[in-house]
């Protein structure tokens, strides 16, 4: 059975768990089960958990992985909410690639993609907030708000007033006439479709999604094992800081004021140690079979 998605990554996020001793592997982000389906392969001695708060993918996943079902549980839900809940142990390697799937980007019906005729962008479709209440009913300050803080858009105001005016007439109802109020504001440029960054902004509103990946982070941090290796992967600078900065906490042997004349805490705080110096992005080769890939960041940690 085929995946509906290319996995982003797949050989550098096998190469980040190449060593990794016995144990549970846990993919926070199933999905399709791309990345898991080549790791319970590659990886006969290690066992699997998959976490996703997608109906769709959970049942997709579910008959992709029948082959190694011995080896494999799926969780239904938040990757911060059911991490610190699991009682399996060790867990030796865990995955997170915070990108939204192919298929959901794809699928019409999910209000994702720029063409959709719905408003939606729920990873979980029964999650009471949508796109369409964000967009219809959120005041003008908290729509410039989610614009500048989530999207980094400059024209963020002249954006989020576009926006007010149009409901004002009528309820915004589609991806669609929504993806054409950015045109409107946003002047095309290179690669990127102008209601990009909008719709950026308004998905990680929907779903909390740097709120869940510092919960994820946060639950790493209280529940890891020794010599358990983590590998995330970004797709925009929000994602890839909030990371890089933890990475950067976990590894500091010194925890001391950084105003003090000397150390006295005894230089021996760190976790662990940060095993890409610099993140790793998409070959040239990916680029060109999986151009989505191109925004793609892989950083990788091992605990002590």
């Amino acid at each position: 059975m085929q995946a509906p998605h290319i996995p982003v990554l797949l050989k550098e996020v096998l190469e980040s768990f190449s060593d990794v001793r016995d144990g549970y592997f846990v993919d926070c982000t199933l999905g399709y089960a791309g990345h898991s389906f080549h790791m319970l392969a590659h990886c006969p001695h290690l066992k699997h958990i998959g976490i996703d708060r997608d109906d769709e993918a959970l049942a997709f996943s579910k008959e992709r992985l029948e082959p190694y079902t011995k080896r494999s549980t799926l969780y239904k839900g938040t990757f911060a909410t059911v991490l610190p809940t699991l009682k399996e142990a060790p867990v030796v390697a865990l995955l997170a690639d915070f990108g939204v799937s192919s298929l959901q980007l794809d699928k019409k019906e999910r209000g994702f993609s720029f063409e959709s005729s719905t408003l939606d962008m729920r990873m979980d479709s029964t999650a009471s907030l949508s796109a369409y209440e964000v967009v219809n009913t959120y005041p003008q300050e908290k729509l410039e708000y989610i614009f500048d803080v989530y999207g980094e858009i400059r024209s963020f105001k002249k954006l989020a007033a576009a926006v007010i005016e149009t409901r004002s007439k009528a309820p915004i109802g589609s991806a669609k006439e929504l993806s054409e109020i950015a045109k409107q504001v946003i002047p095309p440029g290179g690669k990127i479709h102008p209601a990009t960054l909008m719709f950026q902004a308004i998905r990680i509103e929907v779903n909390n999604e740097l709120g869940e990946i510092e919960g994820l982070l946060d639950a790493i941090e209280a529940k890891h094992y020794a010599q358990e290796v983590v590998s995330l992967i970004t797709f925009h600078s929000l994602e890839d800081r909030l990371v890089k900065e933890r990475f950067k906490k976990w590894s500091m042997e010194c925890i001391c004021d950084p105003h003090a004349v000397r150390c006295t805490c005894g230089k021996n705080h760190a976790l662990g140690k940060v095993l890409t110096r610099k993140p790793i992005t998409a070959s040239k080769e990916e680029l060109k079979s999986n151009p989505r890939s191109r925004s793609a960041k892989l950083r990788s940690f091992r605990f002590k």
